[in-house]
């Protein structure tokens, strides 16, 4: 029979790589050549024309996508 505490670090262990798993950490170049690093692939907002996102030091930005040269996952 598995102990508590085996369970425990197990499940902890499956939940660590499931919300891994979901996280999408992406560059954005833009066409005057800055990187932006976001913490999951940005959304694009069709109405508007720009991508939305959240960068590593959780900030939110949005960005006009005529300045966006290249999307790439990390």
């Amino acid at each position: 029979m598995m102990s508590k505490k085996y369970l425990t670090a197990l499940f902890a262990a499956a939940s660590f790589l499931a919300l891994a798993g979901c996280a999408s950490p992406t560059v954005i170049t833009l066409k005057d050549g800055t990187q932006i690093q976001t913490t999951d692939k940005p959304g694009f907002d069709e109405d508007s024309g720009f991508y939305e996102f959240e960068q590593i030091d959780g900030k939110p930005v949005r960005i006009n996508k005529d300045d966006v040269h290249t999307i790439k996952k990390m």
